[in-house]
């Protein structure tokens, strides 16, 4: 595959083209060339990432068809690991190869993680209270973060949304992520949601209802005309013979018409099962484009990465919880290895499973941890960069070297995601054709637009923080934050403003809130 053009060509992917050693040096620099800002300017979560990675290889580039992008979005999305990251990766896998994509996804998280180490060394370093106005910063960047979600939130459900099911599905993927929350609970109602649209479109119950429809009108009418007829017979004139006729007429042209109607039925139940038929061939040519497979690997080796993963991971868990006396270190990098595989559902996700497998085990303070929730909004790329975050302060207060804590803690939360998602990729040439995948794949890519909505949903509930709620309270308790996040969301859906500029915005918007509180002596 030549890179003089930007058109994606699936029919010219071979997997010699991955490992031409006389390609590499042109893709490693279009890997660097188009991605090498993306780690400092993609602000706002995942959600917003994925809008930014639509922008740019689907509309922009053309490395990627819209087909292909919903597919990936659904397979990221479905999957345990940082759904970003991983559909960052898979594009330039897809487009570039293996060594550009490792390339692409160093630029991407590096920039973050950096500053997430940064941050943690000068946390470790300040005492035990903050200023209110880093409080107010922190809190005015929580704010215009989730405006910046919403909006992405509404713009990834009007592409998901094709028909009147998919709009259903967003709307109770969204209702059951705000009314229920557990780690299993997430990829169960991805799974159900992919459930239903199988048996939507393959029109599994559309026979059964349609027959008893049927069933139960003709009884209803059947019932109508018998009641019509002793109308009928009741205003006859009276006269021996007369009735008689009528009777015997009513009860035969009953009886004859009963007989029509039943065999009319009959024949109208062969003219809607030949609809039926014609309609699901229209389904399927919707539901299935004509498009080319996507070849990286050989499904038996994608199935023997996963099956290498699953190994590992395994061996991990024993070795965590047969051996009591593990260092700290490897305790750290087995729970973060352990949230990595078992989040569902990115990055909204990732941070109480962290507070849970960290503060909870006391090797991080609740107002670090806080601290970091807040401006991890702030930062670029992904959120699970957290962890950084997180493993350089375990290090600290552990008594080790903090920049092994960092490391430990990127390797452990980004490896799951990536390892998993590069053997999905294998199987998914071999089965990404087949009907029954992609109707279920478009149900999963409902849902899980749907619990975008549950993320902004979390972050507006704890956005506001201060010296009295550490642990963060609603922006809704304060009007002036919700202005701030209609703010966000306006200047991005009627003027343009780019996440930065807003995330910019609402942290000086809540110097300016915290300014006026202390004039006023509040």
């Amino acid at each position: 595959m030549g890179l003089k053009s930007n058109r994606w060509d699936p029919t010219t992917w071979r997997l010699k083209d991955f490992v031409n050693l006389d390609e590499i040096g042109p893709r490693m620099w279009t890997s660097f060339k188009e991605n090498w800002y993306m780690g400092f300017t993609s602000f706002g979560g995942p959600p917003v990432h994925f809008k930014i990675f639509h922008d740019k290889y689907v509309s922009k580039l053309h490395w990627i068809d819209e087909t292909v992008y919903q597919e990936l979005f659904s397979i990221c999305q479905a999957f345990s690991g940082p759904g970003s990251t991983k559909m960052h990766y898979c594009i330039n896998l897809l487009r570039l190869g293996l060594p550009p994509a490792i390339l692409s996804f160093a630029l991407w998280s590096l920039p973050g993680a950096l500053g997430m180490f940064g941050l943690a060394i000068g946390i470790s370093n300040v005492g035990e209270t903050l200023p209110r106005a880093v409080y107010a910063l922190l809190s005015g960047l929580n704010a215009a973060t989730v405006g910046i979600i919403a909006l992405a939130a509404v713009q990834l459900a009007q592409k998901a949304i094709t028909d009147k099911l998919t709009r259903l599905l967003v709307y109770l993927g969204a209702a059951a992520g705000l009314l229920y929350n557990a780690l299993w609970y997430f990829p169960v109602l991805m799974l159900a949601a992919g459930v239903v649209a199988v048996v939507w479109d393959f029109r599994w119950l559309h026979g059964p209802v349609i027959w008893v429809v049927k069933r139960v009108g003709k009884k209803e009418k059947v019932r109508g005309r018998d009641e019509e007829r002793e109308v009928e017979l009741r205003e006859q004139v009276p006269g021996g013979s007369g009735a008689e006729r009528e009777v015997v007429r009513g009860e035969g042209d009953g009886g004859k018409e009963t007989r029509d109607r039943v065999s009319g039925g009959d024949n109208g139940d062969g003219a809607s099962q030949q609809q039926l038929r014609r309609e699901e061939e229209e389904a399927e040519e919707r539901v299935v484009p004509r498009t080319h497979q996507i070849s990286v690997m050989s499904w038996k080796s994608g199935l023997a990465l996963i099956v290498a993963f699953l190994a590992s991971f395994i061996a991990v868990m024993l070795t965590r919880g047969l051996i009591p006396t593990n260092p700290l270190l490897y305790r750290l990098f087995s729970n973060l290895y352990l949230a990595g595989t078992i989040i569902f559902g990115g990055g909204p996700v990732v941070i109480p499973l962290l507070r849970e497998y960290i503060v909870a085990e006391n090797w991080v303070s609740p107002r670090d941890f806080l601290i970091g929730l807040a401006l991890i909004q702030g930062f670029p790329g992904p959120n699970f960069n957290f962890a950084v975050y997180l493993g350089t302060l375990t290090a600290i207060n552990g008594g080790y070297s903090g920049v092994l804590g960092g490391f430990l803690g990127f390797l452990a939360i980004f490896l799951p995601g990536l390892w998993t998602v590069h053997g999905t990729m294998g199987l998914w040439s071999a089965i990404r054709g087949w009907r029954w995948v992609k109707s279920s794949l478009r149900g999963v890519n409902a849902a899980a637009v749907g619990l975008i909505y549950t993320a902004v949903y979390r972050l507006w509930q704890i956005g506001w923080i201060d010296e009295g709620f550490s642990s963060g309270k609603s922006l809704a308790d304060d009007p002036w934050w919700v202005v701030v996040t209609a703010g966000s969301y306006v200047g991005g859906a009627w003027f343009g403003v780019e996440p930065p500029v807003a995330c910019i915005f609402g942290a000086v918007l809540g110097l300016v809130r915290y300014g006026v509180v202390e004039a006023q002596g509040y």
